[in-house]
C-alpha cells in the first residue's frame, strides 16, 4: 500500500540527514517520489501532495509554493 511506504520513507527521513536535505532541496513532489523509489518506496507524488498537512512522527508534510506564485 502506497501510504504504508510513504510513511515509512518519511520515518527514514527523520534518521538519516542526508536524505532530509535531498528531499528539501527537492522541487516537486514528483522529484521527492523519485528519491523514494531510488530507496525502494513506491508511491506518487500525488499521493505525496494528498498527505500534505499530516504528520509522521517529527516529519509534517507540507506543501510549497513555488516563488513566482501569488496566493
Amino acid at each position: 500500500m502506497a501510504l504504508d511506504q510513504l510513511k515509512a520513507f518519511l520515518v527514514l527521513m527523520q534518521s538519516d540527514p542526508a536524505l532530509k536535505d535531498a528531499v528539501l532541496a527537492s522541487s516537486t513532489a514528483d522529484d521527492v517520489a523519485k528519491i523514494a523509489v531510488g530507496l525502494g518506496y513506491e508511491f506518487a507524488g500525488d499521493e505525496l501532495l494528498r498527505f500534505s498537512g499530516q504528520k509522521v512522527g517529527r516529519v509534517t508534510v507540507s506543501k510549497r509554493q513555488p516563488p513566482g506564485e501569488y496566493s
